[in-house]
């Protein structure tokens, strides 16, 4: 431990990223040996999940034990507001490599199979299945993908919209009430906030069982099925953790944690529920909309 005359918090030796990196290791080991058929894949994939998940939960416990105290001071806060900064940041990056996908497919990729452009790819492509179609959505030539139908805007997407917005007004209305001292707004506002991000899941739950069972939409659906569930379902598993960082705020907020300017920890929660408002919006409108 530092002395109160440091100016910076230096913690004990930490053991917590040995154990995340031997956690994530048998993970991903055994997720490979799941995809080779091997029966003892899943086994070490739960096992690295696990030890990922105590990992967490250990680590964070430690964190939220030296903030109480107090043992931070202004640099060390800075430093991890640039964190969350420069994680949030990756993330963007993250989703802009799909939408850049996306954009690639329906813009170049399927003009050039239909034989816009100077590719000369419309050429082969007629010449080996003259019926194809350069529309979107698109199952591909020899229609690969199978019959399934798009995904309608004016749903349970927009309906999603209207929950994900008004979770946002939500989450703001918390920290108008932190910043005030108001406990009793600031926990209102979280639980609202959670319950919404939940009601999300399930409802994008609900229509993915529609899509596989009604419209035969799946991931193998052709380019569509891909880009369609590896957009929403990586924001669906953003909405996710960004409900369970917020009930673990609100859980020590419940506990008497967090005051007007001690409470990053809940502005972390809340950037990162932004962030995940303005991906659904750009998902709806370029997704589901156009």
């Amino acid at each position: 431990m530092s002395s109160a005359s440091d100016s910076y918090y230096l913690p004990h030796k930490a053991k917590w990223p040995i154990w995340g990196s031997l956690g994530l290791f048998i993970f991903m080991s055994g997720f490979s040996a799941k995809l080779i058929g091997s029966g003892a894949g899943g086994f070490f994939m739960v096992l690295g999940l696990l030890i990922i998940l105590g990992m967490m939960f250990g680590w964070f416990g430690e964190v939220v034990h030296e903030s109480v105290a107090r043992l931070y001071n202004e640099q060390v806060e800075r430093s991890f507001r640039w964190g969350m900064i420069w994680f949030i940041a990756s993330e963007v990056m993250f989703f802009a490599a799909f939408f850049g996908t996306l954009f690639y497919v329906r813009m170049y990729a399927v003009p050039w199979l239909g034989g816009e452009g100077a590719s000369g790819v419309g050429e082969y492509t007629h010449l080996l299945w003259p019926e194809f179609v350069s529309e979107w959505p698109t199952n591909g030539p020899a229609e690969v993908g199978g019959e399934f139908e798009p995904m309608g805007a004016w749903g349970i997407p927009a309906l999603n919209t209207l929950i994900l917005l008004t979770s946002g007004a939500t989450v703001t209305w918390a920290h108008w009430g932190l910043l005030k001292d108001e406990r009793s707004q600031f926990i209102k506002g979280l639980i609202a906030t959670i319950a919404l991000g939940f009601a999300f899941v399930l409802l994008q739950g609900y229509e993915y069982y529609h899509a596989y069972t009604e419209i035969g939409l799946t991931l193998g659906a052709g380019i569509y099925g891909s880009t369609f569930f590896m957009l929403t379902g990586f924001h669906g598993m953003h909405v996710t953790i960004g409900a369970i960082f917020l009930t673990v705020v609100l859980l020590r907020a419940m506990r008497g944690h967090f005051d007007s300017s001690h409470h990053f920890a809940f502005e972390a929660a809340a950037w990162y529920w932004h962030f995940v408002d303005v991906v659904w919006l750009g998902l709806f409108i370029f997704v589901y909309w156009f």
